[in-house]
């Protein structure tokens, strides 16, 4: 079962968008562009349809995502060339083992790392240069012992972040257009709070994600963004 909602888009301006993509040379003007076509789509939670009461349905939703679907929606993109492919890929990026149900779904950005591996690297540790604080976290489990998303596993997973108080001109050079941030959460039980992909600029760098504050899909300057937050996580996606 799929519920498939494009807003200003058409299969055939999809098709077009994924051709004009693979003509640009690398990663990162490729997911840049494709992310560019998302500016300023509404920010909304809860797209996705299904939980442990109700039966997975594939989602795909372009009139509004949040910072998850947001990346659901580029990387899948990025490795596609028509709208068919997009779809399938999709299934992957989101699912482990391209299973559609609400309990194989990639719920948490730890899960990227470990169930798309063949699409990206954790670049945390080497952007970071010995600077990165290490911690085991049991995703899904809160302090009580219940669970963020009942019906789904807890796993166990050793996440390691970049502190905001070390990252510097030096780090900061190292960071790609394309690169997906995750926020550092220190609650027990969540790897991260927010995503974001990284975006490169005369003016700086930026970082492009679904903001709760604005509403809608934007760029922020990524210093001041990151400044108040506890560190980051970066995954760096690879040619296909």
């Amino acid at each position: 079962m799929e519920h498939i909602t494009l807003g200003k888009f058409s299969e055939q301006h999809i098709n077009f968008l994924l051709q004009e993509a693979s003509a640009f040379p690398g990663i990162n003007l490729r997911t840049d562009f494709l992310s560019q076509q998302f500016l300023g789509i509404p920010y909304r939670e809860s797209t996705l349809i299904g939980d442990r009461n109700r039966a997975e349905v594939f989602v795909i939703n372009f009139e509004g995502v949040d910072c998850f679907t947001l990346l659901d929606y580029i990387e899948a993109l990025r490795v596609s060339t028509s709208f068919s492919a997009f779809k399938e890929n999709l299934v992957k990026v989101r699912y482990q083992s391209g299973e559609i149900a609400f309990n194989k779904r990639n719920h948490f950005f730890a899960d990227w790392k470990e169930f798309n591996s063949a699409l990206m690297d954790d670049v945390t540790e080497a952007i970071a240069e010995g600077n990165t604080v290490t911690i085991t976290k049991n995703l899904n489990e809160k302090d009580d012992g219940s669970h963020f998303l009942p019906g789904v596993q807890c796993r166990e997973r050793e996440i390691a972040y970049i502190p905001s108080s070390v990252i510097d001109e030096s780090i900061s050079a190292q960071l790609r257009t394309g690169d997906y941030v995750g926020i550092y959460s220190e609650r027990k039980g969540l790897d991260v709070s927010h995503v974001g992909i990284v975006i490169r600029k005369k003016e700086g760098i930026f970082i492009r994600h679904a903001s709760r504050v604005y509403g809608k899909v934007v760029d922020e300057d990524f210093n001041k963004y990151i400044g108040d937050t506890p560190g980051i996580v970066v995954l760096r996606p690879g040619e296909f």
